[in-house]
């Protein structure tokens, strides 16, 4: 069972032994629910301390796992590739693990075969999917933009400095 589950349902039993006690005293409902709920909290403090430890620690834990998963997806969305790495390691592992836990779980019964899945090859590109800019294909750096935009331009300045040498050719005949 949890600690942050313990811890509740002992401070919910706390809660409703007190409100039991208060029961016979003639007050208004609402007030034995709230001095109920003062003692269960008083005697809670005091009388539940390993629980709640338990709970901050299990907390704790949780908290940091996530806290540093979060740094390594931020550093591999930043472009860090160790981190990216890091990732695939600590995916693999989890993946050992829960496969570890099914084969535990149940030693009668045997785990059925893997099917193996065949490979398939991508086809080749056509020409007409090299020239056409494709969607799902990712941005491109400022640095891959600036070379394009160069070479275009080289190129743009040949093909019309090429009928202008042809005209020239055809004044001197």
């Amino acid at each position: 069972m949890s600690p942050a589950f313990k811890y509740t349902l002992g401070r919910f039993g706390l809660f409703l032994a007190a409100f039991v006690l208060l029961w016979p005293v003639p007050l208004n409902p609402l007030v034995k629910v709230m001095v109920a709920f003062v003692a269960s909290a008083a005697l809670s403090f005091l009388l539940l301390r390993r629980w709640r430890d338990e709970m901050a620690e299990q907390l704790g834990s949780v908290a940091a796992k996530r806290t540093a998963e979060k740094q390594r997806l931020r550093s591999a969305l930043a472009g860090d590739e160790d981190a990216a790495a890091a990732g695939d390691r600590v995916a693999a592992a989890d993946a050992v693990k829960t496969t570890d836990a099914v084969k535990t779980a149940d030693p009668v019964k045997s785990p059925e075969p893997v099917q193996e899945t065949e490979t398939v090859q991508k086809p080749e590109p056509d020409a007409k999917a090299e020239t056409e800019p494709d969607a799902k294909a990712e941005p491109e750096t400022d640095a891959k933009t600036e070379a394009k935009t160069e070479i275009e331009a080289e190129a743009e300045t040949e093909i019309e400095a090429e009928p202008v040498k042809v005209e020239a050719e055809k004044g001197r005949s």
